[in-house]
């Protein structure tokens, strides 16, 4: 038998130990090719190595729950921090995601230690110039959708969608369950039709004059405008313009993109480089130009078509901790149910 030195399996040991501690492992729901090509930015910035695993959000969340201890995940990475709630509530999450990055560059309600934000996005309102006049949206909230005078006139989408369960979460945060149950029943009292389809599906139905406004998420708009889902989208979306809720108040709903810190992460502090590395302006900015989100960071611009035709200067509900999103799911979908919000 051939004898091995000491020396030789020790070293052995160190290059083994190092392969598994210079990776990262991400359970993706991000659906963004450039996302991917971001990963890849990481790996030869740092030399640690991105195992990427990408699928739909319900199926990723099964697995790393089924899979428990044995799972390999180091990040969950996923939109709508009402799903990085949910997750954390499952107990599938586990403290440890701060750095001084992240304390500088997130606001507080954009993160806790379990999952952080890392790109911005806004539920906003789309109306049709030639049916609505701006008399009509002086001082549009999302607690007004609610009014009589919009009765079938709006498009939005089904409450089983986590947007809208983040949407009507923070209803609930702000005015009481009891205020979000009546104002659910004005909402579906005022729906144009039964709710179907995507935020898309919500802006091409305004265009077509199915719905005279649609509430949609603001990156959607600007993905329509880049012609990257057909000409047809492309059409619809000049016909729509965008009216951000709640500028008297607290500010427009916003909710995030998040990567969460997933319990018995092999790989915690090369998560915790990947994640300020997302929060870089260069990535911040790769993020902006390719997926259309607003940047979490500071000093960073979004895309130009998104400036060109949903503006800049709006005021962002900074007050409600997008944590709340995830917290008040269940009674949001309580509400939504009781109101025959299909």
């Amino acid at each position: 038998m051939k004898k091995i030195s000491i020396s030789a399996l020790i070293l052995s040991l160190v290059v083994s130990t190092f392969a598994i501690a210079n990776e990262v492992n991400i359970f993706n729901a991000r659906h963004y090719k450039a996302d991917a090509e971001l990963y890849g930015k990481f790996e030869k910035a740092t030399g640690i190595k991105v195992n990427l695993i990408n699928g739909k959000s319900g199926a990723l969340e099964k697995r790393m729950i089924e899979e428990g201890a044995d799972s390999a995940a180091d990040l969950y990475i996923t939109a709508d921090a009402g799903r990085c709630g949910a997750f954390k509530a499952k107990g599938m999450t586990q403290a440890g995601l701060v750095s001084p990055t992240i304390k500088s560059s997130v606001p507080k309600n954009f993160r806790t230690t379990h999952w952080v934000g890392v790109a911005k996005r806004a539920r906003i309102v789309y109306y049709s110039p030639e049916r609505v006049s701006g008399a009509e949206l002086s001082g549009l909230t999302y607690e007004s959708l609610a009014d009589p005078k919009w009765k079938g006139r709006i498009a939005i989408r089904a409450s089983s969608n986590i947007y809208n369960k983040s949407l009507v979460a923070s209803l609930v945060k702000n005015n009481g369950k009891k205020a979000a149950s009546e104002w659910a029943k004005g909402v579906v009292a005022n729906m144009a039709r039964d709710p179907k389809g995507n935020d898309r599906a919500q802006i091409m139905a305004v265009a077509a004059g199915e719905a005279d406004i649609a509430v949609a998420n603001t990156y959607y708009l600007a993905l329509m405008l880049s012609g990257n889902k057909g000409p047809e989208q492309q059409e619809a979306a000049k016909k729509v313009k965008a009216f951000f809720p709640n500028q008297n108040d607290r500010g427009t709903h916003m909710n995030i993109s998040c990567a969460a810190l997933v319990k018995g992460a092999p790989n915690v502090d090369n998560a915790i480089k990947l994640v300020d590395f997302l929060l870089s302006p260069e990535s911040q900015e790769h993020f902006t130009n390719n997926t259309f989100e607003f940047p979490m960071i500071s000093g960073v611009s979004p895309s130009p078509l998104v400036v060109n035709n949903l503006g800049l200067d709006f005021k962002q509900d900074l007050t409600t901790s997008v944590a709340s999103y995830g917290a008040k799911q269940a009674d949001a979908l309580e509400v939504m149910t009781a109101a025959g919000w299909k």
